[in-house]
């Protein structure tokens, strides 16, 4: 009897666990976008490039304006799951905010490859993709990626030494980068890039030499300052390089 008895509490938990992940959620709809291959879009209005097509295995999403926050939301991961029991898994999927975008009163427009993993079985999927637009749940939720540091892009427009702009990706937690300063070791003292739009960041007249970085972080009710022991940016710094700094946000 014992055992028994324990088998079914055992049981009533892992029943019990997916509603309990998915308590403090939100509720929405969602719609899908097609690409050629099913996954994100290179022209995302994060400024990710081909990072937004690929990250996360593609499993990506536009964010409706009121989440976007002007490019804030940009690399904010979130788990969401469609309500309709006969066709939706109980996990739903994880993906990566990389573009802006609306329609049909969502907040979420997943990528093909996304959208599909909605669904309990493969072959359920092309039921969602003929409904076109989902009833979902979702909610906000760590990012985890391999290598965990924090990456800096110098973005293709930019043209040394004039003209800086940067693409912050690969930021992990639930974390919001919300500024981006550099360092000028003549004055001692930290220039504000503007945000340009989406997760990037631009500074005319940038200060030469090799660059520290520091980025303004929010993560729930905490805001603060992270930066690397190091500088970040070379001095002879070049159009499309990407470059991992030493910085992990959790």
């Amino acid at each position: 009897m014992f055992f028994l008895k324990n088998n079914c509490t055992f049981l009533f938990i892992v029943l019990l666990l997916p509603m309990l992940c998915y308590s403090n959620n939100y509720v929405s709809r969602v719609s899908y976008y097609t690409t050629t291959d099913g996954m994100g879009t290179p022209s995302g209005a994060c400024g990710y490039g081909d990072y937004g097509k690929d990250v996360n295995n593609g499993d990506v999403c536009t964010a409706s304006k009121r989440l976007y926050k002007n490019g804030a939301a940009c690399g904010a991961c979130y788990q969401v799951r469609c309500k309709d029991k006969e066709l939706c898994s109980e996990e739903g999927a994880k993906v990566v905010v990389t573009d802006n975008g609306e329609g049909h009163g969502t907040d979420f427009i997943l990528s093909q490859r996304a959208y599909a993993k909605l669904a309990k079985q493969p072959n359920k999927a092309q039921h969602l993709f003929a409904k076109g637009v989902v009833e979902v749940e979702y909610r906000r939720v760590s990012c985890k990626y391999d290598g965990g540091n924090l990456m800096v892009k110098v973005q293709e427009h930019s043209k040394y030494p004039n003209y800086l702009a940067v693409v912050v990706m690969n930021q992990g937690g639930a974390t919001d980068i919300l500024g981006v300063e550099v360092f000028e070791e003549e004055t001692k003292e930290w220039l504000s890039m503007r945000r340009a739009y989406g997760a990037v960041f631009d500074l005319s007249n940038p200060p030469s030499g090799e660059l520290k970085v520091r980025f303004l972080t929010s993560a729930g009710a905490e805001t603060k300052w992270v930066e690397s022991d190091k500088a970040v940016i070379p001095a002879q710094w070049k159009a499309g390089i990407t470059i991992e700094t030493d910085i992990q946000l959790s």
